[in-house]
């Protein structure tokens, strides 16, 4: 629609502003539609018969608001004097208008103050000085080493940079894989200070990583105050952590010296408290923190409770606690996870709390765990200022996969302005619900699956399948591939010597191909959702795990006999369960996935629809081929109409055409890139940054740089 039919049906002093105010805008490049005129030749019209007031008042008390000589000046254009005060009144109202906003475009653009972007997880940025014309064009800004593996410990093996910075009043804050906390100027990368809070370093931990902070800001107190900014992150031993945004020291008022021990009612193995951490930012809510946390995997059956809690943000006093496995006291031994390990979502406006749980322990035997083991497994939504349940999803029941719900819930609306929100799966496939009630918006069906031939075992008979899949899950001896006939015939072997017969078949003795396998479908990357295309942005894997149950009295000798094994795969007590287990993913002798590429994709879905828009393979794991990686990161979608990513094996971040999938521009990172980038705009330049410190489960290269890009 042309701007001038939005002018139609005012008055001609208002028809006169709406020109004039178009003539301004052009000038200035302020106003980007129509409506806004419209907006204030509405606001006008009030202004103008106030005018009209006034000036009569002026005349009937024989005084003027503007000397003589300036009705002189207006005689002289030609124009009544209730129209030149008019023109003097719009003018006056433009220019306070301009230098206002020109005032506010010139300070920090608070577009990424949540590790998701926004408390919703939408990592979504209305930033567009980057687009599709001009990518090509980026450069380096400026890299900042945090120095984290200057000191030695055994941890590197493990510690994996994932943290997406955010912006909060021009400073970006992270946190490294070690939780030493950072901040710095986001527009030169200077450090303005950094934390230590002291992890022990020796001790081994079940993961190392942290994906970042969360900030508040205290409204009752004065700029300038101590911790009227709060930065608050989880460690590795599980504290809950409160500093000052200013001086990055503890705001001492919260639990004991800016610390909260979440051990406390949870961690139950004290012989190993490495087994309970917190790995992701926590949520923010009112003046509340909510947390959940990261448990270790399939060693024990009574490893930590998945409980989460909110505390009071200023004094850190326990407000709720809620268990996702309440039933879990009357299993003998007790079950333990059920956990959130991955980022919580917010709608603040609805007081709602939306919890990504996975699975109870142990992961490939449920035989102590009967039943669907609600809430395990699911997204549940919970009053964030009482912990109240409302309502649940659970996307697997009965969980003998590892399918943890790893993906940050992502809050949007949907086509008829119901509030929804989509969940990401391991399996690769994504329910879309109505926010308020859980109710699906797209088909949802439960279909009978493979059952369990193991003694003790009752798998559950049916499954959650939505109609949107982003990942095969069938994988048979025909779809087995391979650089080399020997490498095919291996991988044909090995399949039909397994139990495969699609998506949920159970664990076996002779060993079960599961596809997808463990680390997705979607990981703890998430969705990017562009509000304008309602297209979802997701990176997948495409690889095929194997898994294989071992009896409780063959399990040491298993482990001796094939030592070797363990540097492709993993074997697992799951004490004090009748099975323990082995699983990796399934390679050939030669080192290649028995599935053929892409072993890696990035994907555009219509959440309206349903509808898949595009995918294209996400990296490479050989070099000149287009294979996809495997991936552990998550993409952006900016109003530039751009997706960034990284996250793969070939530690290059890339940008892709948000529309078609294109790829328009790469830059080898000095380290691999397994985090999530973020994108703000500070004195009229537009940055893109990421955190490329590798992965060491992963094996990509390791570092310790953040790294931010802008155009010439």
């Amino acid at each position: 629609m042309r701007f001038g039919s939005y002018c139609r049906g005012f008055t001609e002093n208002t028809k006169w502003c709406c020109t004039t105010t178009r003539s301004c805008a052009g000038a200035a490049g302020t106003f980007r539609s129509g409506r806004n005129c419209l907006n204030t030749a509405k606001r006008v019209e009030r202004i103008v018969s106030a005018a009209r007031w006034s000036l009569r008042w002026a005349r009937s008390s024989r005084k003027s608001c503007l000397p003589e000589r300036f009705f002189v000046y207006c005689r002289a254009m030609n124009t009544t004097k209730l129209f030149c005060l008019f023109r003097w009144v719009v003018v006056g109202f433009l220019l306070l208008w301009f230098v206002t906003h020109a005032v506010a475009q010139s300070k920090p653009d608070t577009g990424w103050p949540n590790y998701g972007g926004d408390p919703g997880g939408a990592r979504y940025s209305n930033a567009s000085q980057i687009d599709r014309s001009n990518v090509a064009q980026l450069k380096v800004a400026w890299t900042y080493r945090t120095g984290a593996n200057d000191q030695p410990t055994k941890l590197i093996q493990k510690a994996a940079f994932e943290a997406t910075p955010i912006l909060v009043d021009g400073k970006l804050y992270f946190t490294t894989p070690y939780d030493k906390a950072f901040a710095l100027d986001a527009g030169t990368g200077a450090k303005l200070w950094e934390y230590d809070p002291g992890v022990n370093l020796q001790r081994n931990y079940s993961e190392v990583a942290s994906r970042g902070v969360s900030a508040w800001q205290d409204t009752k107190r004065k700029r300038g105050q101590p911790c009227r900014t709060r930065i608050l992150f989880g460690t590795l031993d599980a504290r809950l952590i409160a500093l000052d945004g200013e001086a990055g020291k503890p705001c001492l008022d919260f639990g004991t010296n800016g610390e909260v021990n979440l051990n406390v009612d949870a961690a139950t193995q004290t012989e190993w408290t490495g087994g309970y951490q917190v790995t992701s930012s926590p949520a923010i809510s009112g003046d509340l923190v909510i947390t959940g946390s990261s448990i270790a995997d399939n060693w024990k059956v009574d490893t930590g409770r998945g409980i989460v809690r909110a505390f009071d943000i200023r004094t850190g006093k326990l407000r709720w606690t809620w268990d996702p496995i309440p039933w879990a006291k009357d299993t003998k031994p007790r079950t333990g996870a059920g956990n959130a390990w991955s980022t919580l979502s917010v709608d603040r406006e609805r007081d709602l709390v939306f919890i990504p749980t996975g699975s109870a322990a142990p992961d490939y035997f449920g035989g102590i765990r009967k039943g669907d083991d609600k809430w395990a497994n699911s997204v549940v939504a919970l009053r964030a200022s009482t912990g109240e349940f409302a309502w649940g999803f659970q996307v697997v029941h009965h969980d003998l996969w590892d399918y943890d719900v790893a993906s940050q819930p992502l809050l949007f609306t949907w086509k008829d302005g119901t509030p929804a929100i989509a969940i990401n799966t391991k399996m690769g496939h994504v329910f879309v619900l109505n926010r308020l009630t859980g109710a699906a918006l797209l088909p949802v069906e439960e279909r009978p699956v493979p059952q369990s031939d193991i003694a003790g075992e009752q798998s559950w008979p049916t499954q959650p399948l939505s109609t949107i899949s982003l990942v095969p899950e069938k994988f048979e001896p025909s779809d087995a591939w391979g650089p080399s006939p020997a490498d095919v015939q291996w991988c044909q072997e090995k399949i039909k010597a397994s139990r495969s017969e699609g998506i949920f078949t159970p664990p076996s003795l002779q060993g079960t191909v599961v596809f997808p396998g463990n680390v997705g479908g979607v990981n703890w990357g998430s969705g990017a959702y562009d509000p304008k295309s309602h297209l979802m942005i997701v990176n997948t894997n495409r690889l095929v795990a194997w898994v294989k149950l071992i009896p409780r009295d063959k399990f040491d000798e298993e482990t001796n006999k094939n030592q070797d094994n363990r540097i492709y795969g993993e074997f697992a007590e799951q004490d004090p369960s009748a099975y323990g287990l082995y699983r990796t993913f399934l390679f050939s002798p030669s080192g290649s996935p028995c599935n053929a590429p892409p072993w890696g994709t990035t994907e555009a879905v219509d959440l309206f629809t349903g509808k898949k828009a595009w995918d294209v393979p996400l990296g490479t794991m050989n070099p000149g081929k287009e294979t996809g990686s495997i991936n552990l990161g998550g993409p952006i979608v900016t109003a530039g109409r751009l997706v960034f990513t990284a996250a793969t094996m070939d530690s290059y971040l890339r940008a892709f055409d948000s529309e078609t999938g294109k790829e328009l521009w790469k830059y080898e990172l000095p380290a691999g890139g397994q985090a999530t980038p973020m994108t703000y705009t500070l004195n009229g330049k537009q940055y893109l940054v990421i955190s490329a410190g590798g992965h060491g489960k992963m094996g990509t290269k390791q570092g310790d740089f953040v790294v931010a890009f802008t155009l010439p």
